[in-house]
């Protein structure tokens, strides 16, 4: 069975810059591409993304090719740093758009992103990663994913400035890691399990004017 994951870093850095948020997402790359999943992973920052709540905002918007390819993913992680509290701007952007995208349908009439899989991973320096995880997986559930459980990891340091994860060695930390894995392995579960036993149609296709 083929699989696709994809994965979206919302560092406010382009990939010229080192990001500990693509750091820590590297460590679910690594189980993806060990599992034989086809694994992409795009630094949003590098991209010319419009404001907007809809599939294509013209005028040179990149979000389209974005777009193309979570269509194609089975499973889409979403990482983000935090900043006060919050996930990042570009973080909020990718929801909108993806939002922007809600009411398209599959070739069932259901809301295109049914059976595909949710997570999150969050890194930074003070606390907030759960609000940003909730935050990403209600909006991921609201718009039609499959959030299994236990699907985001995080790593925070200590209040104030302080190292972030790569200079923390943050990959020595038992439960982000230990809660890595279990990410990983519970979206590869469900996304085969969807693959094999698609959504049914009954009840939920979208009636359109």
């Amino acid at each position: 069975m083929k699989l696709k994951a994809l994965l979206l870093n919302a560092s406010l850095k382009s990939s010229e810059d080192i990001s500990n948020t693509e750091s820590l997402m590297n460590e679910a790359v690594t189980i993806f591409r060990d599992k034989g999943i086809e694994t992409e992973m795009l630094r949003l920052a590098d991209y010319k993304i419009a404001f907007g709540v809809s599939a294509d905002e013209g005028n040179g918007d990149e979000w389209p090719l974005i777009l193309n390819k979570v269509k194609e993913a089975d499973i889409l992680i979403l990482g983000t740093p935090i900043w006060l509290g919050e996930k990042s701007s570009l973080a909020t952007q990718a929801i909108e758009r993806l939002y922007g995208s809600g009411s398209m349908t599959n070739d069932k009439g259901q809301y295109i992103y049914y059976n595909k899989v949710g997570g999150v991973v969050v890194t930074g320096n003070e606390d907030g990663a759960k609000h940003a995880s909730s935050s990403i997986l209600y909006s991921l559930s609201h718009i039609g994913f499959t959030v299994p459980p236990n699907v985001d990891t995080y790593w925070v340091g200590e209040a104030g400035p302080g190292p972030s994860f790569i200079e923390a060695r943050g990959k020595e930390n038992e439960f982000t890691m230990q809660h890595n894995q279990i990410m990983t392995y519970n979206l590869i579960h469900f996304a085969r399990l969807l693959k094999e036993h698609p959504i049914p149609a009954e009840g939920n296709i979208v009636e359109t004017s």
